[in-house]
């Protein structure tokens, strides 16, 4: 367990966190939001409670976006960084994922899974054997 807090923050600096806590619940994700919010395959998010989530600068430059009736995306307005995003209601509505790629410090996955493999491209192939939800 990492004892000082996790750093991270956008592409263009602005926007600088903290996570008081480990990133749990490490997920690929494959799913149709993913690929179009970063541009890519798949993207890879871990989640921590709210409380342990701390904007340390550039709050101000955080962009909500809600990509689905109960999700919101949030991204850096100035440099289009996808950081996070969060369920407004329902099962987790406590919790945050974190896009992993914006850490800044050094985190080590005990335990990781792919999920929504059934949206992945055909240019980006995964073995079926990856774990999936």
């Amino acid at each position: 367990m990492n004892l000082e807090p996790y750093l991270g923050s956008c592409l263009c600096g602005r926007i600088k966190y903290q996570l008081r806590l480990s990133p749990k619940a490490v997920t690929h994700c494959h799913c149709k939001q993913c690929q179009k919010s970063h541009g890519a395959a798949f993207a890879t998010y871990g989640a921590v409670p709210r409380h342990d989530l701390c904007i340390i600068a550039g709050n101000e430059a955080i962009q909500s976006c809600a990509s689905s009736e109960t999700v919101f995306r949030q991204f850096c307005k100035h440099c289009g960084s996808s950081l996070f995003w969060s369920k407004q209601a329902g099962d987790w509505d406590d919790w945050i994922c974190v896009a992993l790629g914006t850490l800044d410090s050094p985190f080590t996955v005990l335990k990781q899974k792919h999920a929504h493999l059934e949206s992945q491209p055909s240019w980006s192939p995964f073995p079926q054997s990856c774990t999936q939800d």
